[in-house]
């Protein structure tokens, strides 16, 4: 059983916000604090030493912000989940760490079980925005030169499997979460995926997720 846990590392450089995280997660018997880092560099270098699923990384932090950190993540083809950890006040540096490929996003405010259940959901593959940030979220993300008609357009291009798809996405699951639930092949969900991306012109399921919300194709 203990080599199911989720294995998570914590970098934070307030030790406050690491030791009540840390607390939290060690009551949960399927997750384990494996690591804390009080800096980027240190975090860096503890994912070399340390086998890590999901990094909770601070997005504000001194020394080394955490886009920066979660460049130099992404370029080492680290296979860690980041899930990073925000103010409001935040807003631009989270929408420019959605094209860089976090995988979910939660306020620090936000209670224990938001948290834990992001964890789980990014782990097991999918993607979570917390909704009060996500609205946030839209107004940075959306282009201004691109048209509403544009949008309107790009969303009826979608079959509607692929709006189930969208949907699916958007409510946090996985490749093999929508295979399940849809008693289609993952390879099938994997092509709905990549045409989805293509119509839509985004990048990852991140994105899908909050044009979701933005279109009203969920409600939050």
């Amino acid at each position: 059983m203990h080599n199911d846990r989720i294995k998570v590392m914590i970098a934070d450089d307030h030790e406050l916000i690491r030791e009540g995280i840390s607390r939290i997660l060690d009551m949960e018997n399927d997750i384990e604090v494996v690591c804390k880092a009080k800096s980027g560099p240190e975090a860096i270098e503890s994912l070399k030493k340390c086998k890590v699923d999901v990094v909770l990384l601070d997005i504000n932090m001194p020394d080394m912000t955490g886009i920066e950190i979660l460049k130099k993540l992404k370029s080492s083809h680290s296979k860690a989940k980041v899930i990073m950890l925000t103010v409001y006040d935040d807003v631009e540096y989270v929408s420019q760490s959605v094209s860089l490929g976090a995988d979910g996003y939660v306020l620090k405010d936000s209670d224990s079980e938001t948290l834990i259940k992001t964890i789980k959901i990014v782990n097991s593959g999918g993607s979570y925005i917390q909704p009060t940030l996500a609205t946030k979220l839209i107004k940075h993300i959306t282009k201004e030169k691109q048209a509403y008609k544009e949008e309107v357009d790009a969303v009826q291009s979608l079959t509607r499997k692929e709006i189930v798809v969208v949907k699916a996405i958007a409510n946090g699951l996985s490749n093999k979460g929508i295979s399940e639930k849809l008693k289609i092949s993952e390879k099938t969900v994997k092509n709905h995926v990549s045409s989805i991306l293509k119509k839509l012109e985004l990048q990852d399921r991140t994105q899908v997720a909050i044009y979701a919300i933005k279109n009203k194709i969920v409600e939050l």
